[in-house]
């Protein structure tokens, strides 16, 4: 690893970087979308798209250790730039090898492959932020990046349909383009050596950061179940299934109008409000797993989307501290991986049960968290 001390008064370095952070997750974001319809043209079934994003986010969880510790010799903005050129040519092979209608397993395979790196990549991007911005300013940056993240969401699936309707193919090429900003915006931040790239590789998870991984796990699990389960939840009301973005939108208007509370407020938050915040959290779990009414559903997905942002911000920032400097790309990587958990486990209840159980699943989970961050909290206090 490097430990890196760049600061600049200069705004440009840091506007590259949330330009690289809200385009580095396109591919996530309009993935589920442009691969289906991939799968749609080729095999005339969409299924095949949940495969390619299932195996892309599988590829990611247990590519985000090892593929960060790789990059511990170089500077962090070189082996992002790396790691986002080869999502690229991957992504770009998947695209050309549905161009000539190949076996769809070798689709299945680049996805993998192009997903593989996504957790280290998001490990070495946050680890650069530390570069730009002195910790005072730490907690707003992040609230920003957080607004343009759920901007990303909101938006690349609806470019992705769009181009989709033209070509599938081309859906995916631009995905690859979007997705290769990083590599030519990333800021370059001056480095030099650290004696931690030499010593013997210890384990980065301590019970203090564990527990905020099992939070963010949690909470991605709730988000996730909102999300994929909003035309059932649709159907379930009587609705069209065109009419799941009732729940959609409304979660992600909330989730930018977190992102940019936290992004004005510019301080991290006490374990107290944290706390508050997850029990809100799990109370909008918890009223959309009554399906009590089309409203109080509705409500319980504003809940759930108001606190996404200033959750995510504490978690970022509780890491940085916790996590030693030449283990901080790790550190978050295990955090974007924490998150794809959490959503691997929403889909697999999912399947396995209905919406209305799962639903209870993931509520029980963030019961869970609260009891442990609540008990936490506690001994931290009498300690």
């Amino acid at each position: 690893m490097t430990t890196a001390t760049t600061t600049t008064a200069s705004p440009v370095p840091l506007i590259r970087w949330f330009i690289s952070s809200a385009t580095l997750t396109v591919p996530q974001a309009a993935g589920p979308v442009a691969f289906a319809l991939i799968a749609l043209a080729l095999t005339g079934d969409t299924s095949g798209g949940a495969g390619m994003i299932l195996a892309m986010t599988l590829a990611q969880v247990a590519g985000a250790i090892p593929i960060t510790r790789a990059g511990r010799g170089l500077p962090p903005a070189i082996f992002l730039r790396l790691l986002v050129l080869f999502r690229t040519v991957a992504l770009g092979t998947v695209a050309l090898l549905a161009h000539y209608s190949a076996p769809f397993i070798w689709l299945v395979v680049f996805s993998a492959l192009a997903g593989a790196v996504n957790g280290a990549a998001f490990g070495y991007l946050r680890t650069i932020l530390n570069q730009l911005t002195p910790p005072t300013k730490l907690p707003r940056a992040l609230g920003i990046a957080a607004t343009l993240n759920e901007v990303t969401f909101v938006l690349a699936p609806v470019a992705a349909s769009g181009l989709g309707t033209l070509s599938p193919v081309l859906a995916v090429l631009v995905i690859a383009a979007l997705g290769a900003i990083p590599a030519l915006l990333v800021p370059t931040v001056i480095s030099t050596p650290s004696e931690e790239v030499h010593r013997a590789d210890t384990s980065v998870i301590s019970p203090a950061i564990l527990l905020w991984l099992a939070c963010a796990a949690a909470g991605s699990s709730t988000v996730a179940a909102l999300e994929i389960g909003a035309v059932a939840l649709a159907l379930h009301f009587g609705y069209a299934p065109a009419l799941a973005i009732l729940f959609t939108v409304p979660l992600c208007i909330a989730s930018v109008a977190g992102g940019i509370w936290v992004s004005v407020r510019n301080r991290m938050g006490s374990r107290r409000a944290v706390l508050i915040q997850l029990m809100i959290m799990t109370a909008g779990a918890m009223l959309a797993a009554a399906q009590i009414s089309m409203a109080a559903t509705v409500l319980g997905a504003v809940l759930v989307g108001a606190v996404l942002a200033p959750l995510g911000t504490h978690y970022s920032l509780a890491l940085d501290s916790l996590a030693p400097p030449e283990k901080r790309p790790e550190v978050f990587a295990l955090l974007r991986t924490a998150n794809a958990t959490g959503i691997i486990l929403a889909s697999a209840v999912m399947t396995a049960v209905s919406l209305a159980t799962a639903l209870i699943v993931v509520s029980s989970l963030m019961v869970a968290v609260v009891i442990v961050v609540a008990i936490a909290s506690r001994r931290r206090s009498t300690g």
